[in-house]
């Protein structure tokens, strides 16, 4: 085990930390002055130094300047609150090895230890190394986000930085980035429960019933036709892990992130993209197509004609056609017959097999073995896409002159957490949200909604109500509980409330 000296007059502050760090294979002693550690470095041997700067008797930099004159190999970090140019200048001639600032998060330490002591991978590793520097303003921004667009930068930095440091192959360091995506997650939920009313009005971003109008549409012409491809249950971060691949030989135009109302689910996300609607508004505009939960029938049976409906609504001729593949026969031919497609200004495709795999986990014990975390999600969609029938559409329709849309209609998380609810019989079966008249759960894990048109959503009764899971929790119900949870359990569901369900990519790809 690595031996550690932490030198600080208010040690007792960082128990917490020192605990962390042994759990990781860090061994700590402690003291509470300059020469008190003077000593003890005199008489033992420590791999590496941790010293605060504002100490009575003698400072961090004047034990430092003693310690380096006898120790000069033993790498040190200064801790600190004091930032000041002078006092890092001090730091870094004395050639410590970092500088952290208080107060500190136990991973900051971490990062900072497993940059000094693991040098054949992390020294010279630039990602890492870059990562660190970054983690702080990371973490301030997650705790001070006053935005729905703020959130989705923030998703956008943390889902590249989990792909960087997910290629470096060191899971400490893996370990940190999901620690740090799941506070995010947590301040996440907060802000959608507090901020959602007012997300839906003041057009700080696209949503699913304004997507269309105000970002597709405006593509349509008669010089080049348009293929929007929809990936149902598609993340920002599977985009990211495809772009590489589609992105080569072409320009892309627009490389957003637009927010999935919620619930994060086909019925009311995707059915709100092609019809420019609200699923309030779905509800009283097609009253026999629109479906309660409990009615049987598919949900999302309808697209083409709302897609009809919607350009109408716009005011422009528009010639569409509107496809969907859910198996590799009907991929096949959609690309047999792409390039009659060119005479369409607009060419819908709803492609599944995303949302397939992601469903497959819960049934098929090797599926749920490969796609055991995102990392692994990744790679599973990564080696799909690249054997695809949707890799062929793609690649073909740059080849002939398609201005392509890649888009989704929500996303999805692995989820880990189980929470009890009941309900009335007619209770909703999504494991991220419920509806029906009456839902009682442990509120700390929800969204609670007693008024549906708050929220734009219909009431499926005089008197209904919906819960949304926040975080990676999924619900579940008292009979039969043990074997609901573990069936569950890391598996990727939607409908709910999350970074990664609700922040999705809008992409435009023109031609060449």
């Amino acid at each position: 085990m690595i031996k550690l000296l932490w030198v600080d007059d208010e040690i007792d502050h960082f128990k917490s930390h020192i605990l962390f760090l042994k759990n990781k294979g860090y061994e700590t002693e402690s003291c509470l002055s300059g020469q008190e550690a003077i000593n003890l470095i005199n008489s033992n041997s420590y791999d590496a130094i941790l010293i605060d700067q504002n100490m009575p008797g003698l400072s961090g930099i004047e034990t430092l300047d003693i310690i380096k004159k006898e120790q000069a190999l033993t790498p040190v970090i200064m801790i600190t609150q004091n930032s000041d140019e002078f006092t890092v200048d001090e730091a870094l001639g004395l050639k410590v090895n970092d500088y952290l600032i208080k107060p500190l998060n136990p991973n900051q330490v971490l990062l900072s230890l497993i940059k000094i002591f693991k040098n054949t991978e992390l020294v010279n590793n630039k990602t890492s190394s870059n990562y660190q520097k970054n983690y702080q303003k990371i973490n301030h921004d997650i705790n001070y986000c006053s935005s729905i667009k703020q959130w989705a930068e923030i998703y956008k930095t943390l889902t590249y930085w989990e792909i960087e440091i997910s290629q470096i192959d060191n899971d400490d360091v893996y370990e940190i980035l999901q620690s740090q995506k799941k506070e995010a997650n947590k301040e996440f939920g907060k802000f959608i429960d507090q901020e959602y009313e007012n997300i839906l009005s003041d057009n700080q971003i696209e949503l699913s019933h304004t997507l269309f109008k105000n970002k597709i549409y405006p593509e349509l012409n008669s010089q080049t036709p348009t293929l929007m491809v929809l990936i149902d249950n598609f993340r920002y971060d599977q985009w990211k892990s495809l772009e590489p691949y589609i992105s080569k030989g072409c320009e892309i135009s627009s490389n957003e992130i637009y927010s999935s109302i919620i619930p994060t689910t086909t019925q009311y996300s995707r059915n709100s993209i092609f019809s420019g609607l609200s699923p309030l508004e779905i509800n009283k505009e097609y009253p026999k197509l629109w479906k309660t939960e409990n009615q049987d029938g598919g949900k999302n049976l309808f697209e083409s004609q709302l897609i009809k409906d919607q350009l109408k609504r716009l005011n422009k001729e528009i010639s569409y056609s509107y496809d969907k593949v859910t198996n590799s026969n009907e991929g096949t031919k959609f690309y047999e017959k792409l390039n009659n497609k060119r005479q369409n200004n607009l060419s819908v495709l709803v492609y599944n097999f995303v949302d397939m795999i992601s469903h497959a986990k819960k049934d098929v014990s090797f599926i749920k073995e490969l796609a055991k975390n995102d990392k692994a999600y990744r790679s599973l969609t990564l080696s799909w896409y690249n054997n695809s029938n949707l890799k062929k559409i793609i690649e073909r329709a740059k080849e002939i002159g398609f201005k392509i849309i890649i888009t989704t209609d929500h996303g999805t998380i692995n989820v880990s957490t189980p929470c009890l609810v009941s309900g009335d019989k007619e209770i909703s079966n999504n494991l991220r949200y419920k509806t029906s008249k009456r839902i009682n759960s442990e509120s700390k894990d929800v969204i609670s909604l007693s008024e549906p048109s708050k929220f734009l959503l219909p009431s499926n009764h005089l008197s209904s109500c919906y819960i949304f899971a926040k975080e990676n929790t999924y619900f579940v119900y008292s009979n039969n509980y043990n074997n609901y949870v573990k069936m569950f359990k890391n598996t990727y569901q939607h409908g709910g409330v999350s970074l990664e369900e609700m922040l999705v990519p809008f992409v435009i790809i023109n031609p060449k």
